[in-house]
């Protein structure tokens, strides 16, 4: 029989141990995330600007994605802004070739920099723990084997009673949730290291007026939602209880890109004769914004953001 074991335990060894989902595989082969497109990094561009205008041009200017995948969107920002502003990928994986000679590539992050810190859909790949409340009313830990069969562990301990009782109460017998201290704490300690910039996350999540009944841990693989199975063959991922990271602001993705400048705007119909390169760029760029702003897809992750 399998061990069980504390969901924390389980999402650390199946994402990032030596034989975890993150060392072998690159989440675009999976699934598509917003980091992934010219048009994300066009807005992160234009972010990037304002940040560095509100600093007043800083001889040092960093940008360090961290979790950044296959460097997607750093690639796309080396085309989009100037040689001064250096460009740094955090991720376990080795280089991909081909990125750009001007992105850096890091197993860690810096300790210090002035800039922009981004984190796009990274929390909810950071391991947290379940909590399930017994046939009592007690409050106890999911615990789970490497098949994904699950049982009742043991009580909580203070730090997360204290968590849940604060974001997300749970009380009735059979209630589920997923305590999201450790996504706080690893937020708090990225941003620790951001001197002076913009720090910004994106992800979809959630707030405690709205939580999702028996919380959100899943699966991903190919393409597709999968149970929840630690045993490294699919991505772990609950959505973040976003008003307990500690953001200064948080808001939906549409609303913020809209902000940035993203349009969704087909081209004239008129380009296509006249033009017709040009049009089908415009229009695959317009379709691109669209499915960024799409409310009920990626246009409803929310962006957490805080300005120091």
């Amino acid at each position: 029989m399998s061990a069980f074991e504390r969901w924390s335990t389980a999402m650390t060894r199946a994402l990032y141990g030596p034989q975890g989902f993150y060392r072998r595989e690159l989440p675009a082969h999976h699934f598509a995330t917003s980091a992934q497109t010219r048009a994300f990094a066009a807005a992160v561009a234009v972010l990037a600007d304002h940040t560095d205008t509100r600093l007043g041009h800083p001889d040092a200017f960093t940008i360090v994605d961290v979790g950044a995948g296959g460097g997607d969107l750093l690639a796309h920002l080396a085309a989009l802004l100037p040689a001064r502003i250096r460009l740094a990928a955090v991720e376990l994986r080795p280089r991909p070739a081909g990125l750009p000679a001007r992105i850096e590539w890091l197993p860690e992050p810096p300790d210090r920099w002035t800039g922009l810190l981004l984190a796009c859909e990274l929390l909810d790949n950071v391991p947290c723990d379940v909590a399930v409340v017994d046939p009592v009313g007690e409050r106890r830990y999911e615990e789970v084997d490497a098949r994904g069969a699950t049982r009742t562990g043991a009580r909580l301990d203070e730090a997360d009673e204290q968590w849940l009782d604060r974001w997300w109460p749970v009380r009735e017998p059979g209630a589920r949730a997923e305590i999201g201290r450790p996504r706080d704490a690893a937020w708090r300690d990225l941003t620790a290291r951001l001197d002076h910039g913009t720090a910004l996350a994106v992800d979809y999540g959630h707030t405690r007026t709205a939580r999702p009944e028996g919380g959100t841990l899943t699966g991903f693989r190919d393409g597709r939602d999968t149970a929840p199975v630690p045993d490294g063959a699919c991505d772990l991922t609950a959505h973040v209880a976003v008003d307990a990271v500690g953001a200064d602001r948080v808001e939906r993705q549409r609303d913020a890109l809209l902000a940035l400048g993203v349009r969704a705007e087909r081209p004239p119909i008129g380009l296509a004769h006249r033009a017709p390169v040009e049009y089908a760029l415009a229009l695959a760029k317009a379709g691109e914004a669209a499915r960024l702003t799409d409310p009920a897809g990626l246009g409803g992750h929310l962006w957490m953001r805080t300005d120091r």
